[in-house]
């Protein structure tokens, strides 16, 4: 009996042994990615929330919010409202859309310029000149291919965010996944840039914003520490904030 025992004891250590190895080979899945959006962003349709705005819906979605704004019907200054169904991919038929590379900032002390491989179209709306959103250790940079489609810039709760250029806000909340309290600005129909994990803020939607005008104060709304996450969108694409910033 002792001998059976032990024989079961040890066929039972066995089995929770692999168990354990099995559940161990599996990869656990993040709580949360910065930029992945509260709703799906491959869906092929998205219903309104309040809180939204054409804006932030693109943004979450990968979008340019023209091209929505054009798959949808829906002209300037592109009011949507709450349970409205927008579509989220080009219509039959439609044709696709360019994405020409987005042109390299125009001043000296660029860390790097897009090559594209051929010529790129012409923008016609103003030159931008962008300035540094904050101050602070960079701790993050831009991954094209990764979960960081912006830079994170290390710093203290209640410490200024500032816009990096001129424009509009066109969404302030927290309505985006991994983006804390939330504010976009749009520079042109081309540029526009985020500001996430702010604290408190100072801006409204549809206001006008001065380039190096104080936004918003850096707090740690979702995320682990005071910080802020800094994108800039070309088109809807996420592009390196790095390639326009001034060189430090």
């Amino acid at each position: 009996m002792e001998r059976m025992n032990a024989c079961l004891k040890m066929c039972g250590t066995v089995l929770l042994a692999v168990g354990m190895a099995a559940c161990g080979s599996f990869p656990l899945t993040p709580v949360s990615e910065q930029g992945r959006g509260l709703r799906q962003p491959a869906a092929a349709y998205r219903v309104v929330q309040p809180g939204d705005t054409l804006y932030s819906i693109a943004w979450e979605s990968g979008r340019d919010h023209q091209d929505v704004a054009r798959w949808n019907r829906i002209p300037p200054p592109y009011v949507i409202r709450p349970g409205q169904r927008l579509q989220l991919f080009p219509p039959s038929g439609a044709e696709p859309t360019s994405r020409p590379v987005p042109p390299p900032a125009p001043r000296s002390g660029i860390r790097k310029k897009p090559l594209p491989a051929k010529p790129a179209p012409v923008v016609a709306a103003r030159r931008l000149s962008w300035m540094w959103p904050a101050q602070g250790e960079l701790l993050e940079r831009f991954s094209a291919n990764g979960p960081n489609k912006g830079i994170d810039i290390a710093g203290k709760t209640g410490q200024p965010i500032l816009a990096a250029e001129a424009g509009q806000v066109v969404y302030q909340g927290g309505g985006l996944r991994g983006y804390g309290q939330l504010i976009i600005i749009k520079h042109d129909d081309d540029f526009l840039s985020a500001y996430a994990h702010c604290d408190k803020i100072y801006v409204k939607e549809g206001n006008v914003i001065k380039r190096g005008q104080k936004i918003a104060d850096m707090g740690s709304s979702g995320t682990d520490r005071a910080r802020l996450h800094f994108e800039v969108r070309y088109r809807g694409a996420p592009v390196d904030p790095l390639d326009y910033l001034p060189k430090k």
